[in-house]
């Protein structure tokens, strides 16, 4: 009986530790937030309980649905490009085809590593009109220079850096699926007369569909969370990005620079719940897909 006891209390112990900061680093501060959404700060009442008035507000707040329709644009663009370059990638890796393999895999995967703030900051001179070198290499060709920071190109250009960091983030991923696959699976296809390219398509791509689900969902959340980048290139085009170019940068503005703590924390749940319906739409799309092909 007491050794029974003891297996039984085992679990528990060693499931606590998990438990304890869950319930401290995240359940807390969540419902914390949570508790503050519900109130206003006045000029005259002070903080007043006003209910669910700051959600109805929140949902008509036009730079609130414009930085979520502006997000929204910046994932159906850059987030196919991405995925697709880092299958391409991974596919190449694994077809043993290339030299330097191990040199290739680091280097595409080396940006992951940078910073995003030092990643937005490279960039950032990279793209500057004044003294970079797309800019300079412009002027001695006698040509236009690029206007990445405009208003019309900015969007590609936060898109172009966000593709550059994660690339090889979501290559590896690929990657490691690619080398759990059978190798019984490619020596029949290859009896049966299949070549590389009918592989890759009957073989590989099916293989990859729970890992390239899983980097979607990832992508999914990173883009609705974007912020480093566009903060950071605000500094250097304020009349193109404004506080609330995205709905993450909104939401941070209203909590440190305006001091409406109360209508930042409706924000980001609204945001947090965005990613959530964003997210079940993606596997819900993925599952009936599967279904369908199987």
């Amino acid at each position: 009986m007491a050794g029974t006891r003891r297996q039984r209390a085992a679990g528990p112990l060693f499931v606590a530790p998990f438990l304890t900061l869950f319930l401290l680093l995240f359940l807390a501060p969540l419902g914390y937030a949570a508790y503050l959404s519900l109130f206003q700060s006045r000029l005259i009442g002070g903080t007043v309980f006003v209910g669910l008035d700051n959600y109805t507000q929140a949902l008509g707040d036009p730079q609130l649905l414009h930085g979520v329709g502006r997000v929204t644009l910046f994932f159906v663009i850059q987030v196919p490009v991405m995925l697709l370059l880092a299958l391409l990638f991974a596919l190449a890796l694994d077809s043993g085809l290339l030299r330097l393999a191990r040199v290739i895999r680091l280097g595409i995967f080396v940006p992951y590593a940078v910073p995003s703030v030092v990643a937005a900051l490279m960039w950032g001179y990279l793209y500057g009109p004044d003294f970079g070198p797309f800019a300079q290499l412009s002027r001695k060709l006698d040509l236009p220079a690029p206007h990445f920071l405009s208003g019309g190109w900015m969007l590609g250009s936060l898109a172009n850096i966000v593709t550059w960091e994660f690339v090889g983030y979501n290559m590896i991923i690929l990657y490691a699926a690619l080398r759990t696959i059978p190798q019984e699976l490619y020596e029949a296809a290859a009896v049966d007369g299949a070549g590389a390219w009918r592989i890759a398509w009957s073989v590989k791509l099916p293989a990859l569909r729970p890992a390239l689900l899983l980097t979607l969902l990832f992508s999914v959340i990173g883009s609705f969370q974007l912020f480093n980048e566009p903060n950071l290139l605000m500094k250097i085009a304020p009349d193109v990005i404004s506080s609330s170019y995205t709905a993450n940068l909104y939401a941070y503005s209203l909590a440190f620079t305006g001091q409406q703590v109360n209508y930042a924390a409706t924000v980001s749940f609204l945001i947090g719940l965005v990613i959530v319906v964003a997210s079940y739409a993606v596997l819900l799309t993925a599952n009936r897909s599967g279904r369908r092909t199987t």
